[in-house]
């Protein structure tokens, strides 16, 4: 009976693995074989998509900053800024993995924080996971967590890093 019900454990195990190992690989079966031309983030649903031209070529699902679903509009709300940007560098050695830095703020972010007597902040990346934490893998999206950045796992931001060059479009909208 002992040896029945460790046996029933075990397959209850590997079960559940495969099929955290499946989903972990969703969509991403295939590599990515093209560029983007056009990023699109949208906050409400947590995606970002990688466009080519009209055509979607990868789906993300992301976790965004903490401070809610509200524009950024200074240093330290915790929020994801809202607007056109570009993919204006990169980050190699980033404490979140690897990191792709966007250019916020824009001419409207700097002057709305002018008129708000604010600091717009900056430093607002897509990225990974914190170094060393990579094995929490897709439950990192359970919760926004980031400081106003776009995070995703450690394997789709290599994955993004290959596909989206500096000076890529990128929106960020509600």
């Amino acid at each position: 009976m002992m040896r029945r019900r460790l046996i029933l454990v075990w397959l209850a195990i590997a079960a559940v693995g495969l099929a955290a190992a499946n989903y972990a690989m969703d969509s991403r079966r295939t590599p990515l074989r093209e560029h983007a031309t056009k990023v699109l983030v949208v906050k409400s649903d947590h995606k970002m998509l990688l466009y080519n031209g009209d055509r979607v070529i990868r789906i993300y699902k992301v976790a965004i900053g903490r401070g809610g679903l509200d524009a950024k509009e200074r240093q330290g709300d915790h929020r994801s800024p809202e607007g056109e940007y570009v993919v204006d560098r990169r980050k190699p050695n980033s404490r979140f993995h690897r990191a792709l830095h966007i250019s916020y703020p824009n001419e409207f972010d700097r002057q709305r924080a002018h008129r708000l007597g604010v600091d717009p902040g900056g430093e607002i990346m897509i990225h990974g996971i914190q170094n060393g934490l990579g094995w929490i893998g897709l439950l990192h999206r359970a919760v926004d967590w980031t400081d106003g950045c776009i995070a995703v796992t450690d394997s789709e931001i290599d994955e993004i890093w290959a596909a989206v060059p500096d000076g890529t479009p990128i929106e960020i909208r509600r």
